[in-house]
């Protein structure tokens, strides 16, 4: 699909209707087979969230956590629709980078532990008896999968993903940050590894992301005493990349930096993107050995010719993603 303009505000803010996918019914032999057509594909047009909400200027996409009167608290919604948003933004051909900022004066708080109580797992069971104990372990369990595999889609997209926070970052605010490619700050940000103090392990993300990020050693002081730290400390550790001066700074820096990332060829980009984290697990050698084999199926590209083009001709290169 094409772009939804130079500067426009998905404007959906409803939350996702119940899609009821028709039923096929064929015959096979004897038997009768009921066959689901799959959903369609999340696209930008089609997505609507009561907690998210997608803005896009040119080929940069800007992720809003949109609750600002909850200081944008994950609930049930923001863990349903974050990888929705995702697939809707990855549909978008000309999209290259995207920018995940909040509304209103936090990034956010974290987990909405009143609306997700649940994730301890059921009381009771369909006749009314107390859930054993391995019942509600199982049910917890795929809970919090779910929840893992929601902000693993920020991890997981193809495009570059630049989180601009401000005010509170604390536990789920966290593990949304540290699956982001790139993180910039504002000097009021206070960035908490929170789930201890609240008598959880933190589950989502932090702990296994953010040691290739700000090293063991920080990650342990952090995650065991729950303290805050400022923004100058972040930085100070490899959390953050910049701090600017404010909120509205901080998403300036952000859209600045994706858009200076999607000026050049996305097939690049995004080819980085992959072979860096392909290399997080590899040796050197055999990251080497990956990124000979990504360049072999990916070199010869129009975006090549056109860079060597305009590298001759002396002017900037428009590049195609081809």
């Amino acid at each position: 699909m094409t772009s939804l303009g130079t500067h426009t505000t998905c404007p959906f803010r409803t939350s996702h209707p119940k899609r009821s996918a028709p039923l096929i019914r064929t015959a096979a032999g004897r038997s009768t087979l009921w066959l689901m057509t799959p959903p369609p594909a999340p696209t930008l047009g089609s997505f609507s969230s009561e907690v998210l909400s997608i803005e896009v200027d040119g080929h940069v996409a800007t992720l809003w956590l949109d609750r600002p009167e909850k200081r944008n608290a994950m609930g049930p919604a923001f863990w349903s629709d974050l990888p929705v948003a995702m697939a809707a933004i990855g549909s978008d051909p000309e999209i290259r980078a995207v920018v995940v900022a909040a509304k209103g004066p936090h990034f956010s708080v974290g987990l909405d532990l009143v609306a997700m109580s649940g994730l301890v797992g059921p009381s009771g069971n369909s006749s009314g008896a107390p859930a054993s104990a391995a019942a509600r372990a199982k049910s917890a369990r795929a809970e919090i999968v779910r929840l893992q595999a929601s902000v693993t889609a920020v991890a997981e997209s193809p495009l570059p993903v630049i989180a601009a926070i401000h005010g509170y970052c604390i536990g789920g605010g966290v593990d949304l940050a540290a699956a982001c490619d790139i993180r910039l700050a504002s000097a009021d940000a206070v960035f908490s590894v929170r789930e201890a103090k609240v008598a959880i392990v933190a589950d989502i993300g932090s702990l296994q992301r953010l040691p290739h990020i700000i090293g063991k050693g920080h990650v342990a002081e952090l995650a065991y005493t729950g303290k805050d730290i400022t923004a100058a400390r972040a930085e100070s550790i490899g959390l953050v990349n910049q701090v600017s001066d404010n909120s509205d700074a901080v998403l300036a820096a952000a859209r600045e930096m994706a858009a200076e990332i999607a000026a050049n060829s996305p097939l690049a980009v995004q080819g980085t993107k992959a072979v860096l984290a392909a290399g997080e697990d590899r040796s050197v050698a055999d990251g080497l050995d990956y990124v000979a084999t990504w360049n072999a199926g990916f070199l010869a590209s129009d975006d090549l010719t056109e860079a060597m083009a305009a590298f001759i001709e002396k002017r900037p290169a428009v590049f195609t993603g081809k």
